[in-house]
């Protein structure tokens, strides 16, 4: 045999070694399997631990089935315009199917081009992430998909952590289970926030270019979706080369995707973009237009009916009354007034207040006159008096004197003009707002009636005094008051309650609550209808000329208090009552300013453009059946007028009260004025039978023309145990000895709502 080789003897020994170290290998493998194993074990155990710990703060499955976000609530027009938003959080949500495609495309572009793909999260990506985080030292974002982001948005903080980002997946993948792509996807671009106060797809259209999410452009969803990783640093208002940079990113990964061509990502750089706001939007609320009117419905409708939480995050869409173009047409004429003051505009056969304006400027003061401001509407008020006058069977042709008061107390109303005239028909003296008779017939009907009559047209102020000041307005009461009250003029004697909100719908499209008018009578329809005809002679010759409308039938009456610290025009056209307020928020005087030469141009020039605006009809229509008729008197006797007479009125009156004879003065028969059943008489009060023969007709009855009392019988006072005297106000009466809303308190209220409602 062939002895053995030192190679071979080598390689022998060598395998003996290996065979009887074996053993040895064997029990460190053993080793390291059974502790990697046990680590393994280890690492299950803390895993699971950890997972309990990250799902038991995670919101329930019921929770994230039922989350409902912050939806801005919206007011509007009576024509769907837009004229605030009341919102935490800026967000109207948008359908998904009511998105315009290239803005879905260019988030999807931008944020998760494989949202489609992808159950939730992206494996490789949060790896990468991680390691990223682990080599930096601290989390970072970046790796997580559009239903990741929103998980985040919707139930977790902004706290850069590993456990928020574990947290964050676990969400994820059960939003994954719940809802469909389709459905996330409408939520993210809904939630997300674009920066300047707009969250979600809506609000970023609306506020960036004034669009709706199904009118973007290429460019302007590119651009949108740009700004979504960092919406302060990418604000194309304020970083356009950041901004633009971002948005060819989103571009080129449309191209990448496959989603546009190159040639339409050249057209939407190459196209220029303006932009709607160029300020923040910080505030709670937005309004856009009509602040008096919108801070009038938050305050005294909206926030006590249903709270901060239903108006703010509800979603509500709350429709108005208002038509927006009045209101920026009163908003125009009130802003150039020298003066503070305010305008309202109702509707008056429904109540709808179609236009609201407080104050010249809302950012200067919040004091709204036309709802808060409680102020003496001097000979405005009138009209109310000669409505009880009518109501008590007192007719405009009837007379009374324009002569001397004095009253025991010192008390001795005088006329603007300082004169008298003696004796004067009704007409003429409600046209040329003469003051000594209309505290005559306060006299002789009482002051029970004239607060009766007041009441039922729509005047609801505590502040209506029980004194014969009341006949001179010297109530104080707001413009919307006032309004409302001449509605009654104009509808054919019907009171009617102001109102601001029409519907308001939740946010799933029902309605929440609805109103209409409410209507009662206030006078017969032939008072009213008569009142309509004497305040338009007021218009035509009295002290409201100004306040003429050409081409149409105007009624209104002027107002103007003492010492010419108020001054008012309150009237109507056919479906139209304005009433327009002037004064100094301090009572200071307005110097010789009066309520036909102030107030009433301002409400002409509204007027006019308004009437255009609404298409109102120029002719009051009387309804079949009111018993009136029209008749032309003459203004100094009330008689039916002659060819001769040098003024006349035509007038509505109730039918068989009008006198049956022609004007004695001007060549009507004299005996058959004098015996005439319905020959205007002559109202007269206790004292006035002791002074009638000084002022018994001297200064406008001819000599030659007969016995006056033949001609105009007088009616005589009512006995004591009928009517109680009317009180005169007490001795040295002073209109604002107390103004019962000052304009500091108001404004000092309004910052406390603010507070309370935690508004800002």
């Amino acid at each position: 045999m062939r002895e053995a080789t030192e190679g071979e003897e080598s390689e022998k020994v060598g395998m003996r070694r290996l065979v009887a170290f074996l053993p040895v290998l064997k029990g460190v493998f053993l080793c390291f399997f059974f502790l990697a194993a046990g680590l393994a074990a280890l690492a299950s155990v803390a895993g699971v631990i950890m997972l309990q710990e990250i799902t038991q703060d995670l919101p329930p499955i019921e929770q994230m089935k039922g989350y409902v976000p912050s939806l801005t609530s919206v007011v509007y027009d009576r024509k769907d315009r837009v004229i605030a938003r009341l919102f935490e959080e800026n967000r109207t949500w948008a359908d998904i199917r009511q998105m315009s495609p290239w803005a879905i495309k260019a988030i999807l572009a931008a944020e998760d081009s494989e949202f489609y793909e992808h159950r939730g999260i992206r494996l490789k990506a949060i790896a990468r992430a991680i390691v990223r985080d682990l080599e930096s030292g601290a989390a970072r974002q970046g790796g997580s998909t559009i239903t990741q982001q929103l998980a985040r948005m919707l139930f977790l903080s902004q706290e850069r952590t590993l456990q928020r980002k574990a947290s964050e997946a676990v969400i994820a993948i059960r939003m994954e289970r719940l809802y469909t792509k389709d459905q996330i996807l409408e939520m993210y671009i809904n939630m997300a926030y674009f920066g300047h106060g707009a969250y979600g797809i809506g609000a970023a259209a609306q506020v960036f270019f004034g669009k709706t999410p199904s009118q973007l452009t290429l460019a302007e969803a590119s651009m949108l979706a740009g700004i979504l990783p960092a919406p302060n640093a990418y604000t194309p208002i304020r970083h356009p080369d950041r901004a633009r940079a971002r948005q060819n990113y989103v571009l080129s990964r449309m191209v990448e995707t496959g989603m546009i061509t190159p040639e339409e990502k050249s057209q939407a750089l190459a196209t220029e973009l303006s932009y709607a706001r160029k300020a923040d939007t910080k505030a709670s609320f937005v309004m856009e237009d009509a602040p008096y009117f919108v801070s009038h419905v938050l305050f005294k409708h909206l926030l006590p009916k249903y709270g901060r939480e239903k108006i703010y995050r509800g979603g509500l869409r709350v429709h108005t009354t208002i038509d927006l173009d009045l209101q920026r047409q009163a908003e125009e004429v009130i802003s150039k007034m020298k003066f503070e003051g305010a305008l309202v505009a109702l509707d008056p056969n429904t109540g709808e207040i179609l236009a609201l304006v407080g104050g010249r400027d809302f950012d200067q003061s919040k004091f709204n006159r036309a709802t808060q401001a409680y102020r003496q509407p001097g000979s405005a008020f009138k009209p109310i008096v000669y409505a009880a006058a009518l109501e008590n069977g007192y007719r405009p042709v009837d007379h009374a004197f324009d002569a001397p008061l004095h009253f025991a107390n010192g008390w001795s109303p005088k006329n603007s003009d300082a004169k008298f005239r003696g004796e004067v028909t009704l007409v003429s003296a409600l046209a040329q707002s003469i003051n000594t008779v209309a505290v005559r017939i306060a006299q002789v009907i009482g002051v029970p009636a004239i607060r009766e009559q007041a009441r039922n047209m729509g005047i609801t102020t505590p502040y209506l005094p029980e004194d014969l000041s009341i006949a001179l307005g010297s109530s104080s009461l707001t413009p919307l008051e006032m309004g409302a009250a001449f509605c009654a003029f104009a509808n054919n004697g019907y009171k009617v309650v102001p109102f601001s909100v029409k519907e308001i719908l939740d946010s799933d499209g029902n309605s929440m609550e609805r109103n209409g008018p409410e209507l009662s009578n206030a006078m017969s329809p032939e008072t009213s209808v008569t009142m309509r005809s004497l305040l338009m002679q007021a218009v035509s010759w009295g002290t409201g000329t100004r306040a003429r409308v050409e081409g149409y039938q105007v009624f209104g009456k002027t107002g103007t208090t003492n010492d010419w610290t108020d001054v008012w025009f309150v009237g109507g056209v056919p479906d139209l009552v304005v009433v327009v307020y002037v004064g100094n928020d301090n009572h200071k005087t307005l110097g010789r300013a009066f309520g036909g030469t102030v107030a009433a141009p301002v409400w002409q020039e509204f007027v006019s453009k308004a009437v255009k605006t609404l298409g109102t009809p120029e002719q009051f229509k009387i309804p079949p059946g009111v018993g009136v008729e029209s008749v032309t008197i003459c203004r100094a006797t009330g008689f039916l007028a002659t060819k001769s007479c040098p003024q006349k009125a035509n007038i509505m009156m109730a039918v068989g009260q009008a006198p049956e004879s022609y004007c004695p003065w001007h060549g009507g028969d004299v005996l058959k004025a004098q015996n005439d059943t319905n020959a205007p008489q002559l109202l007269l009060t206790a004292e006035d039978t002791l002074i009638r023969e000084k002022y018994q007709l001297a200064a406008v009855w001819p000599e030659d023309k007969g016995d006056a009392d033949e001609i105009f019988p007088p009616i005589p006072p009512p006995n004591d145990d009928q009517i109680a005297p009317p009180p005169p106000p007490d001795d040295g009466y002073e209109p604002y000895r107390d103004d019962p809303s000052p304009a500091s308190d108001i404004e000092r209220r309004y910052q406390e709502l603010l507070d309370q409602y935690n508004i800002r």
